[in-house]
This record gives C-alpha cells, structure tokens and sequence, in this order.
C-alpha cells in the first residue's frame, strides 16, 4: 500500500516514527502503539469500543515449529489504555479450523468458549465476541472501529449505495448482523467477493480497515475516516438547516448550571428508585444543537444505531417535558410533574423488554433512563458510577453526531427493536455482566466531607473513595486544597473526586460546593463535618474574638453544612448519612479549654437534634468521638498543641505518648482510625442506626457516655 498522507482535519494524526522506529521488529509493541494512538482520538472510537489485531510468526511451545499467533484486544479492554496484559493471543490455524464444528447461526454462542481451545498465551485476556471477525480476515494488522463519521454513512438509509459511490468500490460493505463467528464468515465472503477492497463499512456498526505493517493499518483508517467526514461536512445543511433547525433557544450558560445543579438531586432520585446512580452533565454545543432542534421528537426515540452506543446509553432517552423557566424551588411540584414521565419511560421500557424477550432472556435490568435530555439546558447522564455516567455521555454525544450525518446525506436508521434487544440481553454480554467484580460499599455514594486537604478530613475522604464513594474534596486554604487534588488525582484519577474552596463559615462557598457536587455526581450521600480549629487558653486569656471563631467554624460551620446538604437529600429522597467529627472534649471538662470544649459540646448536641428531626428522611445522623489525633492535623501545628501541653505540664513532643498513656487500650489515635469509625457508620451495616456516637479516643472513661 502506497502511504503519502499526513495532513489530516477531522482526524489526528499522532503517529511518531521516533517512537514507532524503538518498537521495530516487534509487531506485538506495535499493536498496541497503534491501539493507544487510535484510542486517544474519540473521533476514531468510543472508549471500551472497537478492537485491533495483529498476525506474527511465534514459535510452538509444544512442537517448537514456526506458527501464526493473532493477538488481538481482549474482552472488556479500551484501545486508549490498552496494554499487552489486555490482549488475546491465539493460534491463527486452530481459530480457523473452528468453521469445521460450526453448526450455523442459531448455535454461534457455543463457539465463543471453543475460543479457548484456541489460546497461544496463557496468560491472555479472555478473547471477545470479535475475535474472529479479526481471525478470517488474512491481512497482518487489522482495525475495527465506531468512528462517528462512518457509522453515520452505515446508518444512512442509502449507507450502501453512498459507501459504493465514496469510494469507488473499495470499501465492502456487509448488512447489520449482531458480532460473532458468523458475521466474520460474511466479512471473509466480502473479501472474496471484492478482492482489493481496503476496507468494510459494517451496517449500523462501524468499519474494518487493514494494512500490511502497523503503520499502513493506521494511515489506512485515517484515510478512510477522514474521506467519511469531509463527505459529511460537504454535505451539512445542503438538505436544510441541521436536525431541521432550532425549535427553541438555549438557556445563558449561567442559567444552565444554575438549573442543572438544582434539578440534577431531584433526577438522580428518581434514577435511583432500584439502586443508588451516580450522574454527570454535560451542556456541550453538540448537545444543545440536538435537544434544541425540531428533530429531536422525531429522532430521540428512534435510538441508537451502533450497539456500542446503546448498551451505555439504554434503548433510547428520556427528554423531559419542562420549560427552561420552570420552577425548580417548589419539588413537590416539580417531582409531581416529573413522576409521570418517569413512569412512563419504565413502562415503555418495560413494554420493550416484553415484546422482545427470548425464553431464555435475563431477567429485565433496571428500566429508569441513563440518558436524560433537558431542552434549552443540557443531557444528565446516570449510571453505576461516575465514570459509567461519563462514557455513557461520551456514546450518546457519537450517537448524535451520527445522526447529524446520516440526516445531512440521506435520512438516520436505527437498529430494529429485536435487534436491539438480542444485543442488550445477550447472554455472552449478560455472562459479561456477572463476571464483573461485585460492587463496593461504598459504590453509588457521594459523599462531601468538609476540611478534607489533610489531617483526619483526608483521611476520611481517602477511605471512603477506597471503598467506591465519590468525594467532594474541600478546604479554605487554597494551597493545601491543590496538593490534596494533586494526590488525590494520581491515585484515584478524575471520576472520583472534585475539589472545591470551602468555608464553612460562609454560606456562598457552601452553596458552591454542593452544587459542584450535584454537577459532577448528581447530588450528596454522605456529609462529614470535620473542618476545625482548637484554641485552648485559661478563662482569663480567652478573647470574644477567639469565642466567636470557635462558635462560628465549629457549631454553624456544622449547621450550614448540614442544611444545605439535607436540602439536596430531601430532593434525592433516598437517604443519607450525617456524621459529625465532634471530639471527647465534647463529653470531659478538662482544664483551659472553656472556648473549645464547650463548643464540641455544642456540636455534639446539634447532632442529636438534627438525629431527631431527619429520621422521617431516612437521614442518619451520627457522631464520632476521636481524641488527640495528632498526625497531620494543623490544629497541632500551633499554639493548641503548646497549650494542651502546657495545661498537662508536659513538653509539646511529649504529647502522643501522654495521650496514649491516659487511655485504657494504651494507643496512639490515628486519622485513619477515625475514617475506620466513619466507614463502619456509612458501610451498610448500621443502616438502622441514628443519633449515635462512636468513640475513638483508645478508651477515655471520663467520656463513656453511658
């Protein structure tokens, strides 16, 4: 194959012979160059989606003869981060032979584990359901992927005739089939059918291109995408304005936010009716575009097209039926007018499921909505977690853009309905589903947990992260809060946490924090108040203005907090928890410490008001004790430490063995001691459970409460 191009415009062009020059001679490092390069560009393929391959000579274990291995992208992998650890290697002839025991479309699940027989490496990942699309097709380096701008030309009611024509022949073409051993018998049948063809645009799915080297492979697919899109761009708006021009105008980008941040809870609890969602918004000009246009009644329900996109995004959306000017303050009202469509999205998802059902189908999955379109304001997404919520935005952005194109060149096409539904409940996708690692404690949850940059606040946030939370990470010292990102960046990545400034003193910050919040996950589960600041000084060195600080960031830091908070709980209404870091202070009257102990107290007994009063919304609230948790806390860095230890006549160094010695278990108290008591109260074990507190201070006697 003759490669001359390099100047690409609707694609990128990330190839770096440097790079690629280091790899020469293994095709298996090339492989996966390729993969991650195809992968990086969401243009090419949607994460999770498409496979590569490649065929190299390798020697027999067993014979020490000279064979053909294919390694391919395993089940479950992304191209993007695809390493040699997500590749399936198998032997090339035995996957072959397989076409001798095949015993015909009806019975192709079966060869799915007769692909095991086939492994060269033992150590591969389980091969997919695309496997031997790869293996009949005889070129070295192949890739398949759901480019937006071909999938839109295979979705196209003339896909066929206008691939013919854009290529003059030499892109094949095969109808919709659902991926298996079958569908790779009809690729190898185009192949035979059209020798010399470069590639082949699969109906409603995506494309196969290939190349004699890696490096021919990968310009191969550029080219080939590149010549879909420009088709496409040459063609927007000839036809008329794109999805019939726009039916009404979009919100202020401020206004979208606002409204968005106040209506996501509300969503996300009728989201979460089965099980705990966690969601994601996204006001991105493709969005508006589409959900603003006159087509969208039309197209919306129609669905998606690649099974890609519609085993992340559900059969089709739901597109809520208020203005842009609705008021989103009265929820009583608002979730009355909601109600109903959600009901009646569940009914007809249901209505689905029945029609489309096989004898042997899995039992019916959740049926609330994961893409949900808000006219005028933007798309929430809703899934398991927060990177789920995400992709599954990602798919239906390709989903749109896919039908812009195919309306711009002829008119969209959706896969059938049964189709649709042999792909979603698939017992190989359905066997898929429950091999995946059982959920976490925390998974779902979304929890705030305030002073969070370091100290006992970190800590908190790090378990509850560990154990499958989302975190709102916060403080109000800006240079802390960033190193705490930065951490918290590098060990957990960005769909677990946000960072945001907060004070608890002022009620603006708050507010933004928690529509943060409601922005990247949807709402709050769990809040911890656990900022703080100790003064210890005799009665007569205590100043008013050292008074009202306590007051201030201790007893209304926790009461803002808490109310803002459980406005969002109550418009999710679906629970929550409240735990309040108070202190053994709280409980003992130990010597100079008027200010701060009487505040704890203050804290402690607001807990159990506020225990009192939110029962009724399922919301626990619940407190720890700890005591003298010395280790990354600022409250020691200071004058609090030289006054405890002043006030017990002992040197400030001396401080953690004292505490230690005074207790009855002998222990030094830890952050990650008071995270474990956090933990044990939000974990699921105590969910009947309120108005508590759990000491961690390695046993004070003074402070039993009872």
């Amino acid at each position: 194959m003759s490669v001359t191009t390099k100047q690409f415009k609707h694609v990128s062009y990330l190839w770096d012979e440097k790079a690629a020059a280091a790899l020469a001679g293994d095709e298996v490092a090339l492989l996966i160059y390729r993969s991650n390069l195809l992968g990086a560009d969401l243009r090419l393929t949607n994460y999770g989606g498409g496979n590569t391959s490649c065929k190299t000579n390798a020697k027999d274990p067993l014979t020490g003869k000279e064979t053909e291995v294919m390694w391919v992208k395993g089940s479950g992998g992304d191209l993007g981060t695809l390493k040699r650890s997500g590749l399936a290697a198998l032997y090339t002839e035995r996957l072959l032979s397989l076409k001798n025991v095949y015993r015909g479309i009806e019975f192709e699940d079966e060869m799915v584990e007769l692909f095991n027989h086939c492994i060269y490496d033992l150590s591969s990942k389980a091969p997919s359901i695309d496997t031997p699309l790869h293996g009949f097709l005889p070129f070295k380096h192949i890739d398949h992927l759901h480019p937006d701008a071909a999938i839109a030309i295979a979705a196209a009611k003339d896909g066929k005739k206008i691939t013919q024509d854009l290529f003059g022949g030499k892109i094949g073409w095969v109808e919709w089939q659902r991926p298996g051993f079958d569908l790779g018998l009809k690729l190898k049948k185009c192949l035979d059918d059209n020798p010399g063809i470069r590639g082949i645009m699969l109906g409603s799915h995506g494309l196969f291109t290939w190349g004699d080297t890696a490096y021919e492979s990968y310009i191969n697919t550029l080219e080939v995408i590149e010549t879909c899109a420009q088709y496409l761009e040459d063609h927007i708006g000839k036809k008329g304005p794109v999805f019939g021009g726009a039916r009404l105008q979009a919100a202020s980008k401020q206004e979208r936010i606002s409204r968005a941040a106040a209506l996501a809870p509300v969503l996300r609890g009728f989201c979460s009716s089965k099980s705990k969602m966690v969601g994601h918004f996204t006001d991105d000009d493709r969005v508006l575009e589409f959900i603003d246009s006159n087509d969208l009644a039309r197209l919306a329900p129609m669905g998606t097209s690649c099974p890609d996109h519609f085993l992340r995004t559900k059969i089709s959306p739901l597109v809520l039926d208020i203005s842009t000017t609705e008021d989103l303050k009265d929820v009583k009202k608002l979730k009355e007018k909601l109600a109903p469509q959600f009901e009646s999205y569940r009914q007809m998802y249901a209505h689905y499921y029945d029609s489309c059902r096989h004898p042997n189908s899995p039992a019916m999955r959740d049926a609330n909505p994961v893409v949900i379109l808000y006219p005028g304001i933007g798309m929430f997404t809703f899934s398991k977690d927060k990177q789920t919520a995400r992709v599954a935005a990602e798919f239906y952005i390709n989903a749109i853009n896919v039908m812009k194109g195919a309306e711009a060149v002829s008119s969209y096409t959706s896969l059938p309905r049964q189709e649709a539904f042999n792909i979603e409940y698939w017992l190989l996708e359905e066997a898929k589903l429950q091999r995946m690692p059982k959920p976490k404690a925390l998974s779902g949850r979304i929890a705030l947990v305030t002073g969070s940059a370091g100290g006992i606040g970190k800590a908190i946030a790090k378990k509850m992260a560990d154990e499958g939370a989302c975190i709102v990470i916060n403080d109000n010292d800006a240079q802390r809060l960033e190193a705490a990102k930065q951490e918290f960046q590098k060990q957990y990545g960005r769909d677990v946490f946000v960072a945001e400034l907060l004070d608890v003193t002022d009620a603006a910050t708050i507010h933004h924090a928690y529509q943060s919040a409601a922005l990247a996950f949807g709402g709050v589960d769990i809040i911890v108040n656990c900022a703080g600041l100790s003064i210890s000084k005799p009665i007569e060195e205590h100043t008013e203005k050292d008074w009202d600080l306590l007051y201030d960031v201790l007893v209304k830091g926790q009461f803002l907090v808490t109310q803002a908070g459980v406005e969002i709980m109550r418009k999710q209404a679906i629970g929550g928890d409240i735990i309040n870091i108070v202190s053994k202070n709280a409980l003992v009257s130990g010597p100079n410490n008027a200010g701060y102990g009487s505040a704890k107290a203050a804290q402690l007994h607001l807990s159990r008001l506020n225990a009192a009063e939110l029962g009724a919304d399922k919301i626990r609230v619940n407190t720890v004790n700890p005591d003298a948790v010395i280790s990354d806390s600022k409250i020691w860095a200071g004058a609090w430490a030289e006054g405890r230890a002043k006030a017990y006549g002992v040197k400030v160094e001396e401080l953690p063995a004292y505490y230690a010695k005074r207790t009855l278990l002998n222990e030094i108290i830890l952050p990650e001691d008071i995270a474990n008591a956090c933990f044990v109260l939000t974990g699921g074990l105590m969910n009947k459970s309120t108005g508590n507190v759990l000491n961690v201070d390695g046993g004070v006697a003074m402070a039993f409460v009872r």
